[in-house]
């Protein structure tokens, strides 16, 4: 991958060398053409040939200086230029000039916010467990000078001390500490990185993670182990929920204990509630019948639900 991102960036590159042939300069070298070959022809029979030769001669070299020497650079951009090998100065945005042979311009520094995508592969975590994380890089340069001086391609070397700083981290870092603590890693990689570009005259916006990719086996595991835990919670959720009910079954006995008429009123009716349903089952231990007069309370129950359909007959 990041092989790739190199190509890329230095395929970019030479095609912004190649694209800032001035348009105007261009067109204004196309004209002189013209007027070249127009002017040849008019001055053909009249002039002789040795003046001819050095009208074309003359114009033709004018234009191609022009072609060389008119410069466009767009807004967001900064010319290095370079006169006999030693920094000149910077150009641009907009029109200049340069002597051409005398000065040349190396590299075009873009001040946009650029993004960088980076990654760590098969690293070993503290705990050496192997994950893979994908990150984002957002960063401007700020100093052109230094970015074309003080490093051959900052643009390469911005994205190796990100792969590089990405992995030291992961290094230093518990796998349950990475995959909770996007924040903070994404914080101690703006400070890494910044402090390793800044000499360049590159500034770092933000990093973010995107994405950590662990082992499979792990995956399943660590999905068993939180289903597991919920489950433990959910048993001393029910455990709780338990240990309350006996508590107030607790204070209400004693409620009972000092009033059994208030419990026979209660037992009745538990046995009415569950008895008004038709074909209701109620089961009661037989300590209860003996204790509440239950087996009394129920046959007078039973006779008065027989009673009743024989008097709506009637």
């Amino acid at each position: 991958m990041e092989s790739k991102f190199i190509k890329n960036s230095i395929q970019r590159k030479q095609g912004k060398e190649d694209q800032h042939i001035s348009g105007v300069a261009v067109t204004i070298f196309g004209i002189l053409m013209v007027i070249t070959v127009l002017g040849a022809v008019l001055m053909d029979g009249r002039v002789p040939d040795v003046w001819i030769g050095l009208f074309v001669a003359g114009t033709v070299i004018l234009g191609t200086c022009l072609l060389f020497a008119l410069k466009v650079a767009s807004q967001w951009e900064k010319a290095v230029v370079l006169r006999l090998g030693r920094f000149h100065g910077l150009r641009g945005p907009g029109v200049f000039w340069i002597i051409p042979i005398v000065d040349t311009i190396p590299s075009w520094i873009d001040h946009r916010v650029m993004v960088t995508p980076f990654s760590a592969e098969k690293t070993l975590t503290k705990d050496t467990v192997p994950v893979d994380v994908d990150a984002v890089l957002f960063w401007m340069v700020w100093d052109a000078e230094k970015a074309a001086l003080e490093v051959k391609d900052y643009q390469s070397a911005i994205a190796w001390a990100a792969q590089t700083a990405l992995r030291d981290i992961i290094g230093r870092m518990m796998l349950a500490d990475i995959l909770i603590g996007r924040s903070a890693i994404d914080e101690e990689l703006q400070r890494i990185i910044d402090e390793r570009t800044t000499p360049w005259g590159v500034t770092v916006n933000s990093v973010e993670i995107r994405d950590i990719v662990i082992p499979q086996d792990l995956e399943d595991s660590m999905s068993r182990q939180a289903q597991a835990e919920r489950e433990r919670q959910a048993r001393v959720i029910l455990g709780e929920s338990e240990k309350q009910i006996a508590a107030s079954f607790a204070e209400a006995s004693q409620a009972y204990i000092s009033n059994p008429t208030a419990l026979h009123l209660r037992a009745m009716n538990m046995l009415f509630e569950g008895l008004k349903e038709k074909g209701a089952l109620v089961i009661v231990p037989s300590s209860a019948v003996d204790t509440m007069n239950l087996g009394a309370m129920s046959g007078i129950v039973s006779i008065a639900q027989n009673n009743v359909p024989k008097e709506n007959m009637k």
